[in-house]
């Protein structure tokens, strides 16, 4: 789905349907009060206050780089078939089996997924992994975290501040920012999210840096993605230097279909332009699509990046 817009400001219909927020809340919170598994060895938890994308996976792949030893990756699979516990296997597993972020993780670091995180947990340590990264997770407590990270997108921030359906929020943010060890902001402040975080909290800022393969300065350039803010792909291709003629913002998670691969390339074709996408997206092309299409792929630049090493030890 693509987030409504009214999730970014405080109108009419937020308005209306703000009080059903208590509701998420209170469900959210006896949820938390649950129980969870403690595996004995290191569990950190990547997540964020609301639903969408805030840059999670990217921080997850960071911290998975930085871990020693044989550390996994534990994630859902949104969207997968699959509902695991089970072993990602790149060369056997598709998109559709176990979602475009479990294949995106395992290209890095083993990478389990599970509905039941506890249960996923299990595998992990059946396998001999001395360290987990939760990609999501922050409002499971079937799995006992013992370092739990809130990423914030600084172009989006926590969107209206009010809770689903209202808002994008899972749960109240001051909620969110209790159980956590720190907060990474993604790119500027531009939303003032900083403020509504406790003063006490550590804060560690990053930037994405985004980086092609293939040579795009000069080029004409068409840009697709289906994330959950495709603008924020769109802002770091223009950085590469192409000429980019036409972007598509399709919803997060999206499932590309013939039609889809139809209609980008005639357009590529027409206009004798590159196709960029976004390795997420990449991962879900059908073959012919996928031969036209370049990825542009990002990183984390940190501003102080001993402040995240310290706290990973």
């Amino acid at each position: 789905m693509k987030a409504p817009k009214f999730w970014a400001k405080r109108g009419v219909l937020a308005h209306l349907l703000s009080p059903l927020g208590a509701v998420t809340a209170a469900l959210t919170a006896r949820r938390l009060r649950q129980p969870g598994f403690a595996p004995g060895i290191k569990v950190i938890c990547v997540g964020n206050a609301g639903v969408g994308g805030a840059g999670k996976t990217v921080v997850a792949l960071d911290i998975l780089h930085r871990l020693q030893g044989p550390r996994f990756a534990l994630t859902r699979g949104y969207r997968g078939r699959l509902a695991g516990p089970v072993l990602v296997n790149p060369a056997l597993h598709t998109a559709e089996d176990v979602g475009d972020e479990a294949l995106l993780l395992a290209a890095i670091a083993p990478t389990i997924l599970a509905h039941d995180r506890a249960a996923g947990a299990r595998l992990a340590l059946a396998e001999g992994a001395t360290a987990i990264v939760m990609d999501d997770g922050l409002q499971n407590p079937s799995l006992t975290k013992t370092m739990s990270l809130l990423v914030i997108d600084g172009g989006y921030g926590f969107g209206n501040l009010l809770l689903l359906p209202a808002g994008p929020l899972r749960e109240p943010v001051t909620a969110a920012a209790a159980r956590v060890q720190a907060a990474v902001l993604i790119g500027a402040d531009e939303t003032g999210a900083l403020a509504h975080l406790p003063p006490a909290l550590p804060v560690l800022r990053a930037g994405l840096v985004p980086e092609c393969a293939a040579e795009l300065r000069g080029r004409k350039i068409i840009a697709f993605a289906g994330i959950g803010r495709p603008e924020k792909f769109f802002a770091s291709v223009r950085t590469l230097g192409g000429d980019l003629r036409a972007t598509h913002a399709f919803p997060d998670h999206h499932v590309y279909r013939a039609s889809d691969s139809a209609r980008l390339l005639d357009e590529a074709a027409a206009q004798g332009a590159q196709l960029v996408t976004t390795a997420k997206d990449y991962v879900k092309l059908p073959e012919t699509l996928r031969a036209a299409t370049a990825v542009v792929t990002v990183r984390l630049h940190w501003d102080d990046e001993s402040a995240l090493e310290r706290l990973l030890a």
